[in-house]
Order: C-alpha cells, then sequence, then structure tokens
C-alpha cells in the first residue's frame, strides 16, 4: 500500500475499462461478488435484484453461481436471507424512476444483509451524493478501485463495509485519492545539530475568557506533533489560565502577536479567540502583514473573508463553519461535500480542509484527497487538536495541502490508537500522537 489509494469517478472508470472485455470483467466482478456472499453468508437464500445495465450483468452472473433467485427491477421482492443490488452502477445519478424506486425501497424494508454491486443503488459514484432513495449496504464489492462516492458522504454512510475485487484492468491517474497511513512518514524528522525553533517554531493564537481549553489543546498538540517551540498569544485575562495549564509553551498578550510571530514559522489561528471586531481584525492583520504558512480555524473562520498572501493557508471548516462561509445551509453543504469543498477553494484561493465522518482537503489546480475518519473523534476539541498539528507540520515545511493531509491522516489514526473508544476526550488523542509518529519511522 503506497501513501495514496485511487479513488474512481463513473468516467475514470469508463475510461479504464475502454479497450477490455467486457465480458470477462463482467464475469470477474460476478465471480467476486458471488465469492463474498459465499464466504459471509454460507448456505443463505440469496435473491439479486438486477437492472437491464453492466450492474445487473454483473448481479445475474454472481446469481447464476450462487444459484440465487432474480428479481427484476420493479417487481415483488421475494423472501431471502440476503440481497444482492445490483439496480444501479457508477453510471446513476440524479433520482431513481418508479419502479427502481419500489426495488430500492423493497430492499430497504427486507431486514436482511445486502450486498451491494459496485456502489449501493442511489449514490452517485463520483461525488457521494445520495438520492432520495438510496439502498442501506451491508457490504460493497466494489471494481479495480473504490469510487469516490464509496469514501465521501453521504454515500460513504450508505457503503458499509467496502471490498475491492479485481478484474483485471490497470491501476491509472484520477483526480481523487484516499490518504493512507503510510503518509507518516512524510513528516520530516529532528537532525542531528538541529535546534528547537528548526524543529518547527509555531504560534497559536487565541484563548479568549472562558475558551482557554481550545488554545491549550492546540498548544499540546503541535509539541506533540513534535514542534520544537510553541508559543501562545491569549488575552492578558485569560493568561493565568493558560500559565497553569502549559508548561512548555511560552505565553505572550494578544497585542504582542506580532512580535511573537518573528520568531514562529507557522501560526494557528482561532482555537478559542472570540468572534468580536478586534479578534478578527488581529487575524486579518496576521495573514496580510506576514508570509507565515498558516491554518484558520474555529473563531477566526467567522467573517472570514478572502485574503492574498504568499503563505500557505489553510481554513479548517465543520460543515456548520463552511456553510455560513459559503452563505447555504448546512444541510447543503451535508449532502453536497465535494462541490462544497471545492467551491470554497475557489472563492478563498487556498486549501480547504473540510471536517466530516470523513476528511477533504482540497487545493486549486491539484488531486483531491479524502482521509476517512473515525466516529471517536466525534469529541469536543478534537478540532482544536487538529489545528496544533497542522501547525506543527507546516512549521515544519510540508506543503499546505499535505500538511493538511498528513495532519488529518495522523489525527484520526492518534484517535484508534487510543487504548478505549467510549469516554475519548481530545486530549487522549494527543497524548497518542508520538506513539503513531514513532511508528511511521
Amino acid at each position: 500500500m503506497g501513501e495514496f489509494e485511487p479513488l474512481y469517478t463513473a468516467e475514470e472508470m469508463k475510461a479504464a475499462e475502454e479497450g477490455h472485455d467486457v465480458e470477462a470483467m463482467m464475469e470477474r466482478a460476478g465471480a467476486a461478488v458471488a465469492a463474498v456472499v459465499a464466504r459471509d453468508y454460507p448456505g443463505a437464500r440469496v435473491v439479486a435484484v438486477c437492472g437491464k445495465g453492466a450492474n445487473g450483468g454483473d448481479g445475474r452472473i454472481a446469481a447464476a453461481k450462487l444459484a440465487a433467485e432474480v428479481a427484476e427491477v420493479g417487481a415483488e421482492l421475494p423472501a431471502g436471507d440476503v440481497v444482492i443490488d445490483a439496480i444501479f452502477g457508477t453510471g446513476f445519478h440524479g433520482e431513481p424512476r418508479e419502479e427502481a424506486a419500489r426495488s430500492i425501497e423493497a430492499i430497504r424494508s427486507a431486514g436482511v444483509p445486502v450486498v451491494a454491486v459496485d456502489v449501493p443503488s442511489g449514490v452517485n459514484a463520483s461525488t457521494g451524493e445520495v438520492s432520495a432513495l438510496c439502498v442501506e449496504a451491508t457490504t460493497t464489492v466494489t471494481f479495480q478501485g473504490e469510487k469516490v462516492g464509496l469514501a465521501v458522504a453521504p454515500g460513504s454512510l450508505h457503503a458499509g463495509k467496502v471490498e475491492v475485487a479485481d478484474i483485471g484492468l490497470e491501476h491509472a491517474d484520477t483526480a481523487h485519492a484516499l490518504v493512507t497511513s503510510e503518509i507518516a512518514r512524510r513528516v520530516p524528522q529532528r537532525q542531528r545539530g538541529g535546534n528547537k525553533y528548526r524543529s518547527g517554531s509555531v504560534l497559536v493564537v487565541g484563548g479568549a475568557p472562558g475558551l482557554t481549553g481550545a488554545v491549550c489543546l492546540a498548544a499540546e498538540a503541535a509539541f506533540r506533533a513534535d514542534a520544537g517551540y510553541v508559543s501562545v498569544c491569549a488575552p492578558r485575562e485569560s493568561l493565568p489560565v493558560v500559565e497553569v495549564r502549559l508548561l512548555e509553551a511560552v505565553k505572550r498578550p494578544l497585542e504582542e502577536a506580532f512580535d511573537a510571530a518573528g520568531r514562529a514559522e507557522a501560526l494557528a489561528l482561532g482555537p478559542g479567540l472570540g468572534r468580536g471586531e478586534e479578534a478578527k481584525a488581529l487575524v486579518r492583520r496576521l495573514l496580510e502583514e506576514t508570509d507565515l504558512p498558516a491554518v484558520v480555524d474555529a473563531d477566526a473562520l467567522f467573517g472570514f473573508e478572502p485574503v492574498e498572501r504568499d503563505g500557505a493557508t489553510v481554513l479548517t471548516p465543520h460543515s456548520g463553519e463552511l456553510a455560513r462561509l459559503l452563505d447555504v445551509e448546512t444541510q447543503w453543504v451535508d449532502a453536497h461535500r465535494l462541490e462544497a469543498a471545492h467551491r470554497a477553494v475557489e472563492r478563498f484561493r487556498c486549501v480547504v480542509l473540510l471536517k466530516g465522518s470523513e476528511t477533504i482537503i482540497a487545493a486549486h489546480g491539484a488531486r483531491t484527497l479524502i482521509s476517512a475518519g473515525t466516529p471517536r473523534l466525534a469529541t469536543a476539541g478534537t478540532g482544536d487538536v487538529l489545528t496544533g498539528i497542522i501547525g506543527a507540520f507546516l512549521a515544519k515545511g510540508i506543503e499546505g495541502q499535505l500538511a493538511a493531509a498528513v495532519a488529518a491522516r495522523v489525527h484520526a489514526d492518534a484517535a484508534l490508537a487510543a487504548p478505549h473508544g467510549r469516554g475519548l476526550v481530545a486530549s487522549d488523542v494527543t497524548a497518542e500522537l508520538p506513539r503513531v509518529l514513532d511508528a511511521a519511522v
């Protein structure tokens, strides 16, 4: 496994299949589906719901190998222990017609495991967007490589366990890629003869009264992500609290932020900063008047406007924050995550990391990167931890999109490395960062 695994759109799959024997590919695809069903549900009564296209052909071949009953789209669904969903393939988009909708509804209501062929019917393979009616798969057997729609929500939430089957095609360049844990090797190690500044110096700006935990979490994460020097600028009234919590970091009042930036190699702006006009103006000045690479998160995203600068800029919104930046509803962002991320890239001309059940890292003119997440990260403060990690990697000289992608993968892997899942808190993720980074060496 490499650092990136290709994610295919429908058009990329069509191109990959050109010039190949269609019947041979279908035979391999159907055999792969049948093998998964036989392995996971030995002796089960299998029903395959098959459409008229190539996806339906794959399903019919699987059914023949399993001696399964075939139900045409729109027909009544026979009783069975397992259903093979072969209604729509990668070419689906929009909404299913009446007969297909009736079959999808029947599959959803059957109450038995579902094995989807290539993609669950109702999922757009190229975007992850879903129709009003969508199959809920237990397992999806996909061919050649994982599809974008299986890796991006909401499509990823309908796919169940995804298994990739080889159907004899060569891998090709794709516009989207899945980030693997191997990418952690990109983090530079400390060198002999170096010092704390050369190991990465990060300035974290935030920590308004009542929100000091956020800036402390970001600063601690920057240290645990191997930064050698971290300073924190916070309002004067917050400094006594920050002083108690943070041992290793240098603490300074907000009005000294520009002086502190002189020793920094990267900025982490926003954790607990507050949303007042003074805070907004400080973020703007730091971005306009320095060329330091910067990660902009949380309160620093509130009212954020495009800014021209030479240094790399990484925005890290969740769907609600991105909705405000784009002046759309949060529900629209959740339903169109790839499009929302790309709109933000075009508007703000910087790297956009969209948090969620998976993380989308998009940049102008670059391949879009996807990093799978974990429900363990659904707890307060983990976004501040991610900000600190990105700040540390930017300070080490990693390019903006790559720094964000490495940070997203390391962040999730640290959460998965914690000895407990329930009751996980943000500082537990921070504590696992050194082990994750050491394992990558």
